[in-house]
């Protein structure tokens, strides 16, 4: 597979040792967002991958694969566990994972100006604004430069082409993993969801066995409990119902499954189709990066 002979694994080199950028990545995002919001081509048209990507004088920024860690990004539909495993790997790889969920979140619990709006887009299930979603994620980029991150992992970010042109005209994306997961185990994933309301962690009450059935093989997910003292304090997402969930897959499915598309042209896409819970789809996972014999995968439980 090309992608991975080409893409997996730039040379790295020590955030210590990197010279300063000349242009910022956070500049760069917001110079390319203001471009591409004047620009006249629709958001729905795939670039071929010789095509120009918004503000291309913003790619000063862009490190060679000497001088830098792995940039990666994670797709997939809600709920599919994308932040599982990406917080995984960047354990595994050293760099940080960036989820845009989290940033969205965060936001929301400071109460800002901006955080009933946001809570009302949130709770029906819609996707948050380019201009929001990037306004974070700059915040974020500019906060991990100042401490000498070097590389990422991105976790849904971009959702859709106009995202996705962005960041490919301000920085480059080494290799693109696509989570893969049927429908009814989607829905029945993200309707489990529990949060610890004291210290966050995340869990899963719902138990997954769907039997195999025509020509498709079937599919064990074990609950994924909370210690006993969490067990008390679990709270629901407010936008883990069926309906918002539903919701929630065909916006993903109109909006953002053309990104698919818009990296596999470029030949960065990795599928990778989940056959049951951790246990399972990790280790294969691993593998599929040629990670499986990783010096450091001890680390990450398994």
């Amino acid at each position: 597979m090309p992608v991975l002979s080409r893409l997996l694994f730039p040379a790295r080199a020590t955030a210590t040792t990197l010279s300063p950028p000349s242009t910022s990545l956070t500049n760069s995002i917001i110079s390319a967002f203001c471009s591409s919001s004047s620009s006249s081509s629709s958001s729905n048209d795939l670039q071929s991958p010789s095509a120009s990507s918004p503000d291309e004088n913003s790619l000063h920024f862009s490190r060679t694969g000497s001088e830098r860690n792995v940039q990666w990004v994670f797709l997939g539909c809600p709920g599919v566990g994308k932040g599982t495993y990406a917080a995984r790997l960047s354990k595994l790889l050293g760099v940080p994972h960036i989820a845009t969920g989290d940033l969205v979140r965060h936001e929301l619990a400071t109460r800002g100006p901006l955080s009933s709006e946001l809570s009302e887009i949130v709770n029906q299930g819609k996707l948050v604004s380019d201009e929001f979603i990037i306004k974070l994620l700059s915040k974020r980029l500019e906060a991990g430069e100042a401490k000498g991150e070097s590389g990422f992992i991105l976790d849904g970010f971009p959702r859709t082409i106009r995202q996705a042109e962005i960041l490919e005209g301000v920085t480059d994306i080494d290799l693109v993993i696509n989570l893969k997961l049927r429908e009814e185990a989607l829905i029945a994933k993200c309707l489990g969801r529990r949060i610890c309301s004291q210290c966050g962690g995340n869990y899963n009450v719902a138990c997954i066995d769907i039997k195999s059935e025509n020509g498709l093989p079937g599919m064990y997910m074990a609950p994924l409990p909370p210690p006993s003292s969490c067990e008390s304090k679990l709270i629901i997402r407010p936008d883990d119902t069926e309906e918002v969930v539903k919701h929630r897959l065909h916006v993903y499915n109109e909006m953002s499954r053309p990104v698919e598309s818009f990296y596999q042209n470029r030949g960065k896409l990795l599928e990778f189709d989940l056959p049951g819970g951790i246990p399972e789809s990790w280790p294969k996972l691993l593998r599929a990066l040629h990670l499986d014999d990783h010096e450091d995968k001890k680390t990450v439980a398994a």
